[in-house]
């Protein structure tokens, strides 16, 4: 089978449902209307608060959420459990879960001043959730930095080799990406003190992006040489802190002058991925040879482990709770009319689920057994966009090495996000404001994840692994935890407020679902590391991180949902109540 009837399918679906149940949940769920004064109009302070255009701002929310969470996850998944299971999960959620998750995050937060799920929480719940809401945000926030850190790092200490014997990757991903880290500050300069348009500004910068890829292959930058380090590994150590630092950086710098701009060249970055992507299905000729399932249909190892870790491991392919901290965190500060939250938090969503179908088919063309199945996820993916480049003559090893810059341009935008947003949530909690809030909650943010990746883990086994693989499973495990908590924080929500009675039930049987597959995905997690022959062993030494954190989750996670049930049990009274009098 061709893979166009796939991701062309995909992608058809997809955009029916922006029309239909998009329409549907922007009107009647969520009511949204031009005439209510947005956050980033009523309190506009040229910082955080800034009215941007939607254009502008859909290419920072796309480029801040993408990350490497639609690449990775649908690989991963679709290696290990078939393109068909990943693929439906890919859409199904997405649509019902993912885009109804991210609008209701963005939706509730310009509501209530452009504050976070945490703070609804704290209005319709009690501050006891709102401080173990905080909390589990913060550790998901270090999951994220530790997992996106790493695998984008090992992206500068490795390679890929082609059919012809050349080497791509390494050096050459290092250089491009420092070269495109200081374009969006030259840009954001240009524009903050100078009368050039945005128009203008991107007509310039977009080719230099390009640029910086192809003197990449030219001036590798290869640390171990440079360093006379022994390994790769002790290389990749060092990328790790020079990342940590350039998100304390843009942590605690004005949204103009690296936020803003990175986030509209990457958002381009991602519009011209998808474009050379639709090239590549629609004309490559390309055909399925994986397979769609891995395990026999209806065995018993078909069922587990795919339930639950299928829904852990797509992540940001379907539903992200990272997206609500994004949509809640950054962007309401920046919506300029209500309207827009359809197309930035729904639409965005249901574009990021087209990436994670091109990702997926990316495995769906590699044969089973294949040696590049073995590699990290962004190497997969960067040869298959190696791969759809060259139908329209651009070398392989060039389309490769834009494969592998695009994903670590996702990832800096997730970084950077996601350390500003520990910074609100640490200054939220201690009230320490000004600069010296702003330093000691990004050292924080960013001092946590450094020392996390700086110790040696093996897998349950005791076999050494990449820290990005083993950390996978916990992010994911608690960023779809993260997500079903913020649906419980909208369902409260729209319990109290919406005129439309019914409307909670959209968010509320997400919630659950996702709850679910979270919590058993997490006991499988802890279980995995510390039940040896059936008898119950705690790990010693580095392995106890890995279980420990899955019973830290566990505990937050249990303990805001025991908090949260009385309230959800009470608004549905109140709401049947409601209802009785309205048709009466």
């Amino acid at each position: 089978m061709n893979i166009l009837f796939i991701v062309g399918g995909g992608t058809l679906f997809l955009i029916i449902a922006y029309f239909t149940y998009g329409k549907f949940i922007s009107q009647k769920i969520f009511a949204l209307d031009d005439q209510n004064v947005v956050p980033a109009v009523e309190m506009e302070d040229g910082v955080d608060y800034v009215p941007t255009d939607s254009k502008y701002l859909a290419g920072q929310h796309f480029s801040a959420i993408a990350a490497a969470g639609p690449i990775t996850g649908p690989i991963i998944a679709g290696i290990a459990f078939g393109w068909i299971p990943t693929m439906i999960w890919i859409l199904i959620g997405t649509v019902f879960i993912g885009g109804v998750h991210d609008m209701g995050s963005l939706v509730t937060s310009i509501r209530h001043k452009a504050t976070g799920i945490a703070d609804t929480m704290k209005e319709y719940v009690s501050m006891r959730v709102w401080i173990l809401f905080n909390i589990f945000i913060f550790f998901t926030l270090i999951m994220i930095i530790v997992a996106f850190t790493d695998i984008t790092t090992s992206s500068f200490v490795n390679s890929v080799e082609l059919a012809d014997g050349k080497s791509i990757g390494g050096g050459a991903t290092a250089t491009s990406s420092i070269l495109y880290l200081v374009l969006p500050v030259i840009m954001g300069f240009l524009l903050k003190f100078t009368k050039m348009k945005l128009s203008v500004a991107t007509i310039i910068f977009l080719p230099l992006v390009g640029i910086s890829i192809w003197i990449g292959q030219y001036i590798p930058f290869n640390l171990q040489e440079v360093l006379g380090l022994n390994t790769p590994q002790d290389a990749q150590k060092i990328w790790n802190f020079v990342i940590i630092a350039y998100c304390f950086i843009a942590g605690i710098v004005p949204v103009w002058a690296l936020l803003q701009p990175r986030g509209h060249l990457g958002g381009y970055f991602l519009y011209i991925t998808l474009i050379f992507s639709f090239i590549g299905v629609i004309f490559g000729g390309f055909q399925v040879q994986y397979p769609g399932f891995t395990s026999v249909l209806g065995s018993e190892e078909f069922w587990r482990p795919m339930f639950p870790m299928l829904f852990i491991t797509v992540a940001c392919g379907a539903c992200s709770g990272f997206h609500s901290l994004v949509s809640s965190g950054t962007t309401s500060k920046q919506l300029a009319k209500e309207s827009d939250a359809k197309p930035i938090g729904y639409g965005i969503m249901l574009v990021e689920a087209v990436v994670a179908l091109i990702a997926l088919s990316t495995v769906m063309i590699l044969p089973q057994g294949d040696a590049l199945l073995g590699k990290s996820p962004n190497f997969i993916y960067a040869n298959g966009l190696g791969s759809f480049m060259a139908l329209i003559g651009i070398s392989k090893s060039f389309g490769i090495s834009f494969g592998l810059m695009a994903f670590t341009t996702f990832v800096y935008d997730t970084l950077d996000v996601c350390t500003r947003l520990g910074r609100y949530i640490f200054q939220e909690i201690t009230h320490i404001k000004g600069w010296s809030g702003r330093i000691i909650s990004t050292l924080l943010i960013g001092g946590i994840p450094l020392t996390l990746m700086s110790i040696s883990l093996t897998d349950p086994t005791g076999k050494p692994v990449a820290i990005w693989s083993l950390f996978w499973k916990t992010f994911g495990a608690s960023n779809q935890l993260l997500a079903s908590l913020a649906l419980v924080g909208i369902t409260v929500w729209l319990q109290r407020t919406s005129k439309y009675g019914k409307a909670w039930l959209a968010t509320f049987i997400p919630a659950v679902f996702m709850l679910s597959m979270s919590i058993w995905a997490l006991v499988n997690i802890f279980a995995s590391y510390t039940f040896v022959n059936g008898v119950f062993v705690m790990p010693v030494g580095t392995n106890v991180v890995v279980p420990a954190l899955a019973l830290v989750y566990l505990v937050l996670a249990i303990w805001v949902v025991i908090e949260c049930t009385p309230a959800l049990i009470k608004n549905a009274r109140f709401t049947n109540t409601s209802l009785a009098l309205e048709v009466s």
